[in-house]
């Protein structure tokens, strides 16, 4: 009897304090081999550079501790490229990597909550092959990287729980620091882990000096920005409130948010996610990872935020998710293993062409048609035949090539005393990184963090506007021209004319600090 309890107390040990089921390192190098090559042969094929990256390029040549609409991170990134050369390859292979990493990471926490290697494969497969990341990886924004800081605090948090190590926390701190100057809604995610922690066993923690030093730690990195926002008055804080006043965005119920999770995600793979949630629950060890998950959902969907902020908390699904499978699966044959892998790859299959830049736009609206498939709206007032993501990449060259050619039509003398003032950071990112080759000045706007970096240095009497409505040429011009533009696969609130406004009657340097336009 002694003996037998004596195992059992060794039984006990190992699974908290013991090892780890050994490293999948096979089906970590095929899966992260397969996200590269994947991206790196769709990325850059049959489209060009997506709005927001060409915004993100203007914020590299203006390296700051914060922005208007963003972390500063994401600027960090695009400096990153542009050292490379800043071609749009260039700018592409660092989301990529992004998720090659967040499959190493996804396969790491599987094995860290105790699953083996069909576990470790599963988790990673699922990441691979989920429509939501196959979009984030494909374009160079925060989103990318959100979910690596988020997703390591999980591994360290996992890690805390199993070995009893508090001193971990250290790690956690900084990963949340680097996840806040990355994005803001970093802060929604610890809110939603210090509940969990406060709900669970692991409220103990707060006893101890090693979660306060995270905090700290976690503040310090963050306090640059923080800084900035109070130097500035807060701009963020302010756009956010234009866009909650404007109704930009769009509202979805809970129903709704809970369909769009599901098809985000890939319907099958709900499957993978939700008895994923469902064992963290029911573990006493990891509720609190799945408490986590229910109170970011919750206040998301409370907050009628976009559907994809919670994307980046689901790899910690995909890996419990996986652990619960492999259990369901060890008394059944092992060709069940296979097959459970197989409807995955065989039903993602399809979508894939989709959610990558595999197929010109042409054929991948025939696509879409074909399978009925209709892009969701993320924001209340945009139009375009594909969705926003893949219609924010065309028109770009095209319109600078048009400013250009208005530009190279006026005599010397004119052409000195003619500045360019774009609608938005889409176009005025255009015209910066474009208009280079066309001689073109740099775009001035009143948008986002553009509008720190005016007014113009000189008085202009002419100015070639974008995006400005035909009253406002009639009331602030004396004379005008309008040249067509038109882009069929883009956004179609880009299709309006560009305006040579000649004679204007308001001087840009005066009025430029009167207003701004943040949303």
């Amino acid at each position: 009897m002694t003996d037998l309890l004596a195992s059992e107390v060794v039984r006990e040990e190992r699974s908290v304090h013991g090892r780890l089921p050994q490293l999948a390192v096979g089906a970590l190098l095929i899966l992260c081999t397969c996200k590269f090559l994947l991206h790196l042969f769709t990325s850059v094929r049959h489209y060009g550079y997506f709005r927001d990256e060409l915004y993100y390029l203007d914020l590299a040549r203006h390296l700051d501790w914060g922005y208007v609409d963003c972390a500063p991170l994401v600027a960090v990134y695009a400096k990153a490229a542009l050292l490379m050369g800043g071609s749009l390859a260039a700018l592409r292979i660092l989301p990529a990597l992004a998720g090659v990493v967040l499959i190493g990471l996804t396969i790491v926490i599987a094995r860290e909550l105790g699953g083996n290697g069909y576990a470790q494969f599963l988790a990673g497969l699922c990441v691979l092959l989920c429509p939501a990341y196959l979009v984030m990886n494909s374009l160079m924004t925060m989103n990318a990287f959100e979910p690596l800081y988020w997703m390591g605090c999980i591994l360290v948090l996992a890690r805390i729980i199993r070995t009893g190590d508090s001193r971990l926390w250290l790690w956690f701190g900084v990963l949340a620091g680097l996840g806040l100057e990355n994005k803001h809604s970093t802060l929604f995610f610890g809110f939603a882990v210090t509940m969990a922690l406060l709900l669970t066993h692991n409220r103990r923690e707060f006893a101890k000096p090693w979660i306060w030093i995270a905090g700290a730690i976690a503040l310090a990195i963050f306090l640059p920005n923080v800084v900035w926002q109070i130097r500035h008055h807060f701009p963020t804080l302010e756009d956010l409130e234009n866009v909650r006043r404007m109704g930009k965005n769009v509202v979805l119920g809970p129903v709704a948010f809970v369909k769009e999770q599901i098809i985000d995600m890939q319907p099958l793979f709900v499957f993978i996610w939700l008895p994923g949630l469902v064992w963290l629950l029911r573990e006493r060890r990891w509720r609190v990872l799945g408490l986590s998950f229910v109170i970011f959902f919750v206040t998301m969907e409370a907050a009628h935020g976009k559907n994809y902020y919670v994307f980046p908390i689901y790899p910690m699904l995909f890996a419990a998710g996986a652990i619960a499978i492999e259990h369901w699966l060890e008394s059944r044959a092992a060709w069940f293993r296979v097959a459970v892998a197989a409807v995955l790859v065989i039903t993602s299959i399809p979508l894939i062409p989709m959610f990558t830049w595999l197929l010109p736009p042409e054929k991948l609206l025939a696509y879409q048609n074909a399978i009925g498939f209709k892009p969701a709206k993320q924001e209340v007032h945009h139009e375009s035949l594909l969705m926003q993501p893949i219609a924010d990449q065309f028109g770009w060259p095209e319109l600078v090539g048009e400013v250009a050619g208005i530009y190279d039509s006026l005599p010397p003398a004119e052409r000195a005393e003619t500045g360019i003032w774009a609608g938005n950071y889409g176009e005025a990112g255009a015209i910066d990184e474009f208009g280079p080759r066309y001689g073109l000045p740099t775009a001035y706007s009143r948008h986002q963090n553009l509008w720190y970096w005016g007014p113009p240095p000189q008085v202009y009497k002419n100015l070639i506007v974008i995006q400005w409505d035909h009253e406002d040429v009639q009331d602030n011009c004396t004379s005008y021209e309008a040249f067509n533009h038109y882009e069929r696969w883009g956004m179609d609130e880009e299709n309006t004319p560009i305006y040579l406004c000649r004679g204007v009657k308001f001087d840009i340097q005066k009025i430029w600090w009167h207003s701004h336009h943040w949303n």
